[in-house]
């Protein structure tokens, strides 16, 4: 399923600040039109509830 099929964009993504995530996945990102929004610096509680 794609979010194109439902007629609704995904406007922003909330991530935290793992290396995984490399500049090439923000660019992507970006270039479709998806704002990427970092967690807080050291917050568990924020990513915990960013998660759910």
């Amino acid at each position: 399923m794609d979010l194109e099929d439902t007629g609704c964009r995904a406007r922003f993504l909330i991530r935290d600040r793992d290396g995984k995530f490399s500049d090439l996945f923000d660019t992507v990102l970006r270039d479709a039109g998806i704002e990427v929004v970092l967690s807080g610096v050291q917050m568990p509680r924020m990513n915990s509830i960013m998660e759910r």
